[in-house]
């Protein structure tokens, strides 16, 4: 008789005639409780990595990738695990963005943008639009003695840097905020709740109407969104799928990264010391956040034909999630990955994606989080204290609920 209780982990006798041959267990399914997911992904996200790193979750409808080196290889192979989703959330919501495209398509709409989200423009307009806007909201706060940090401080000069970048100085920063959030929850929105979605329609129509009366404007020479698609005569639907597109990830994503990270050093004082005496900079501590609490914890993607990776068999159409935020805690990278820590190494980290994807707005974060709204703050209030704990939610999109300081 076998004894399988000595079957080596992850493994399977299989009896064949008058002989056993041992084969691998090809990891199929793996249920998780959708609540808990959502509340707090890492535990379950660890399990993952240590039990079943390609396995199907029924409750997301879809293969998770958790480990770091599969994500790294299987995110640039593009003709397997392609972005092109008709069917997708993004997609029907949303319309095709360059986000929804791979290959060619991809990388014309990518150089189209260009002039607005490079490092000279960065530098050279946004920056100082950023200062100029943060200085306002900060003056504005002079007189409290106790701000929530991130509807009162986060929120505002995520979506002014936003509405500047995107060329929609017509919509208002509260109206920015709303109809992100609305377009990152109906992108997410796995269980198909009715009133998400619809809200999320509601959403992209108001973007929609600041489109077309913007455009219906002389844009000039600003290197806004609009402005460079509306000079290469690209269509109104081009437009408006990757304006929406710079709207779901351009402003939840920097706010809860301002706010998050904030919240984090004062949490950590003895870390946010070394960087008020200069042993460390604001950026390492926006990087080593990026890392730690993944503010972007997951991209789709579509599987194009039938393909075996590690024993793993993926068959066309099926739909694929690449667990960002679990490879930036994998074990095998980075060492207690659980620790925010400022001198770790973080050139392995996957915040911003690891291919042809990465993230076209990456530098404009970085400037705007790290150069200018989390040192301007802690300049202007120097004795800043937390006065309350801080909780966090999501799992494809996470970031801080609302929390106080002193200032």
């Amino acid at each position: 008789m076998l004894d399988l209780s000595r079957a080596p982990e992850g493994f399977i006798f299989n009896k064949k005639a008058d002989h056993v041959i041992v084969l691998p267990m090809l990891p199929v399914e793996f249920n998780i409780v959708y609540e808990d997911f959502s509340q707090n992904p890492y535990p379950t996200l660890s399990k993952l990595r240590k039990r079943a790193p390609i396995s199907f979750v029924p409750q997301l409808g879809a293969i998770l990738l958790s480990k770091h080196e599969d994500i790294f290889v299987c995110e640039k192979n593009i003709s397997v695990f392609s972005s092109v989703q008709p069917d997708g959330l993004m997609t029907r919501l949303m319309g095709q963005n360059m986000m929804r495209k791979d290959g060619e398509e991809h990388k014309k709409e990518r150089h189209i943008i260009f002039p607005t989200i490079s490092p000279k423009t960065t530098q050279n307009v946004w920056k100082q639009k950023f200062i100029s806007h943060t200085k306002k909201i900060l003056d504005n706060l002079s007189d409290q003695q106790e701000i929530e940090l991130v509807n009162e401080f986060a929120k505002p000069v995520s979506a002014e840097a936003l509405k500047s970048i995107t060329g929609l100085t017509n919509m208002t920063w509260q109206e920015m905020d709303r109809v992100s959030q609305g377009m990152i929850d109906g992108c997410a929105n796995y269980t198909q709740n009715k009133a998400v979605e619809e809200n999320c329609n509601n959403c992209t129509a108001s973007i929609d109407l600041h489109i077309q009366e913007r455009l219906d404007q002389d844009l000039g020479s600003d290197p806004a969104l609009l402005s460079v698609f509306a000079l290469k005569n690209e269509k109104f639907e081009t437009i408006s799928a990757n304006v929406k597109l710079a709207i779901s990830g351009g402003q939840n994503e920097p706010r809860d990264a301002i706010a998050g990270t904030i919240a984090t050093l004062l949490q950590n004082p003895k870390q946010l010391e070394k960087i008020l005496n200069g042993e460390f900079n604001w950026l390492k501590a926006f990087e080593e956040y990026a890392r730690w609490m993944s503010p972007i914890g997951m991209s789709p993607r579509r599987i194009a034909k039938d393909f075996s990776y590690k024993d793993f068999n993926f068959f066309e159409n099926d739909r694929v999630f690449l667990m960002f935020g679990s490879a930036n805690r994998d074990e095998d990278i980075f060492e207690k990955p659980d620790e925010f820590k400022l001198d770790r190494d973080v050139a392995r980290s996957i915040s911003f994606g690891a291919g042809p994807h990465f993230c076209a707005g990456a530098w404009i974060s970085k400037t705007l989080i790290a150069e200018v709204a989390i040192p301007m703050l802690f300049e202007k209030f120097p004795n800043i204290k937390l006065l309350s704990g801080v909780e966090y939610s999501g799992w494809a999109f996470r970031g801080p609920k609302p929390f106080f300081v002193k200032v």
